[in-house]
């Protein structure tokens, strides 16, 4: 099973993938204040760029198909941001949804140390 560690910080990397469209929506509220606009669209930018780099090295630590199961992992931060930052409310297809992909992950996740048992 991957360490702790790895799997901390695969976490983390995603929460700085999610907060790209964080950025990309602040962007979005601009209303034509251009310093705001470039400023928000500049954060993602930098933001994609870090995530970039960071993501190649998670890659080197886990197999292809573990590092993108957990990446479906966005859907529970971009809620978690959605509440946080925006004030948004979540519904109970709002739950469901995220418990499926959680639960999904769970299983790649558990298959893949199966795997690697066996082996």
């Amino acid at each position: 099973m991957q360490s702790l560690k790895n799997i901390i910080l695969l976490q983390t990397v995603i929460v700085i993938y999610t907060l790209s469209s964080v950025m990309s929506k602040e962007a979005s509220k601009s209303q034509g204040n251009l310093i705001r606009f470039l400023f928000f669209f500049g954060m993602e930018f930098v933001i994609l760029a870090v995530y970039a780099i960071l993501w190649q090295q998670i890659i080197k630590r886990f197999e292809l198909s573990v590092a993108y199961a957990n990446r479906s992992m966005a859907v529970v931060w971009s809620m978690v941001w959605a509440v946080v930052f925006f004030h948004d409310t979540i519904t109970l297809q709002n739950i469901t949804g995220v418990l499926l992909v959680v639960g999904g992950t769970f299983i790649v996740n558990s298959e893949s140390a199966k795997e690697k048992i066996n082996d």
